[in-house]
């Protein structure tokens, strides 16, 4: 298992990216440590203190008002983890879940929580030894924090719910005990500093823009297959025409796909004499939808990014001042607000590409392939349905892609009067990112298909390796045949990068 060391307040895109793709074991720079127990002992002498502190010697919630005894803080912390179990559906994966107690690691070691180093030391533990908790997908709602699935997540620390080692769902404390580890009694807040936070939905918004950019990046590479197979245009990719608009993701497109259509035959055989003379949107206009697409993705990612590594619960211990303030960081307004434009931008991708999907089947606007790209349309019907498959995706995604963040719901007697719903705009994203790895899976088998007409015309050494690579695992289309495992191969080969991979340019970076 590979180290990683992280810093909290500058964890970067690439380091969480690690930790969402490989099985790492994560660990705080030390040089958290005095930060984090100073804010320890000023939560420890509040706790010790007459003075009521939110969560500390009070109640939650609408409960704040309501003192707690000095020698019923333990119990306090206890029953508010278990009572906040409340999550229901089916668990959430493992490497989300991994993902969301780094995320939690770098919260707690900005020393603003008021928790104790061993709690830090026993999530790291967790990490390195397999210990993952078992945290059901639906119950938040992005304020007061993602309670809920983060109760269930803390709950194991404490020696409750369930855990996954080694293969095993069990007990938490058996689970803990598998690994070598030892449950721990939760002090004055430390169940309050664990569950106030952003990191589900952080995670999940996270994990939507790492696999939205690889679809990203996968669309570079299907929309100039299929530019080729219509034998559309470049006269649209010329330099100068994304110079003088100026958006970077619209210039980085278009540079892309001029890298990947350099050399083709098939682009030189009809510069002269064709008689179109523009190409529909869908070809022309690449870089300029998907290009915006790109800059979204980036802006969301520049949110995540200070997310991931800010201080998201209450009250916040303020070392500096000597003061512990309650006040509103673990309310997800911001991952909301980024989920949304990720969503937005996965369904353009998906919608842009669906419209070269039906271009390339339709004789009419396909230039000169035959229908639905079977060499003998009318006996088969080609890819005739995979199309649909496609427009269906396409529609789902738009579906779904409506704003999350607008739907705002009172919760706890009216307390919690606005929250984000950030964890259902950020859990979305995965299926969405699966729907659009199809609809680009399906683009990459019609323009290989294409393609191939045109022989022996040749396309770009970088587009004939991708064709290759495709047809590793997905035939030439020639008799009708049992299509589904097809789909599936393509798509698998967008969300592994392997076609991206085989391209063997260097396209835009997150």
């Amino acid at each position: 298992m590979t180290d990683l060391v992280l810093t909290p307040g500058q964890a970067t895109l690439a380091q969480l990216a690690l930790v969402y793709r490989r099985e790492v074991s994560v660990t705080l720079n030390r040089s958290c440590r005095p930060g984090v127990e100073a804010a320890a002992a000023a939560i420890a002498a509040a706790a010790a203190g007459d003075a009521p502190v939110y969560g500390v010697n009070t109640g939650f919630g609408k409960l704040a008002s309501l003192r707690i005894a000095a020698e019923d803080t333990a119990t306090l912390q206890r029953n508010l983890i278990l009572s906040h179990c409340c999550g229901v559906g089916a668990p959430i994966s493992r490497r989300h879940v991994r993902l969301m107690m780094v995320l939690k690691l770098l919260s707690l070691g900005r020393g603003a929580s008021g928790v104790r180093w061993a709690l830090i030391e026993l999530l790291e533990s967790m990490l390195a030894r397999g210990v993952t908790p078992v945290v059901p997908g639906q119950g938040s709602v992005g304020a007061s924090g993602d309670l809920a699935p983060l109760a269930h997540m803390t709950a194991v620390l404490i020696g409750q719910g369930e855990a996954e080692v080694a293969g095993q769902v069990l007990p938490g404390a058996e689970a803990l005990a598998a690994a070598g580890l030892a449950p721990v009694a939760l002090g004055p807040k430390e169940g309050l500093a664990f569950i106030n936070g952003t990191q589900f939905s952080t995670a999940f918004a996270l994990a939507g823009l790492f696999d939205g950019w690889a679809a990203a990046q996968a669309a570079l590479v299907t929309s100039a297959l299929s530019t080729d197979a219509i034998m559309g245009s470049t006269a649209p990719l010329q330099p100068e025409i994304h110079a003088l608009r100026g958006h970077a993701g619209q210039i980085e497109a278009a540079a892309a796909m001029r890298a990947l259509l350099a050399g083709s035959e098939i682009r030189e055989s009809h510069q002269i004499g064709d008689s179109r003379v523009q190409d529909p949107y869908c070809i022309r206009c690449q870089p300029q939808v998907t290009g915006a697409a790109m800059d979204v993705l980036r802006m969301a990612a520049g949110t995540l990014e200070i997310e991931a590594n800010a201080a998201t619960d209450n009250p916040l211990v303020l070392t500096e001042a000597g003061l512990i303030v309650s006040g509103g960081n673990f309310h997800a307004e911001p991952v909301g607000f980024a989920a949304d434009m990720i969503a937005l931008a996965l369904s353009e991708i998906g919608a842009i590409a669906q419209r070269r999907v039906a271009l390339m089947v339709d004789p009419v606007l396909s230039f000169d392939l035959p229908a639905f790209l079977t060499p003998k349309p009318g006996l088969n019907s080609g890819l005739m349905i995979a199309e649909v498959t496609t427009a269906a995706l396409m529609c789902e995604n738009k579906h779904i892609a409506m704003p999350c963040v607008t739907d705002s719901t009172p919760t706890s007697a009216n307390q919690e009067d606005h929250v984000s719903m950030a964890a259902h705009g950020a859990v979305r994203l995965g299926r969405m990112v699966e729907n659009l790895n199809v609809i680009l899976g399906v683009e990459a088998i019609c323009a290989a298909q294409g393609i191939e007409f045109r022989a022996p015309l040749m396309t770009s050494v970088p587009l004939a390796s991708v064709v290759a690579r495709l047809r590793q695992d997905v035939a030439t289309l020639g008799e009708d045949r049992y299509l589904a495992p097809d789909l599936a191969a393509a798509a698998r080969l967008v969300a592994e990068g392997g076609l991206v991979a085989a391209c063997g340019l260097d396209l835009p970076k997150l």
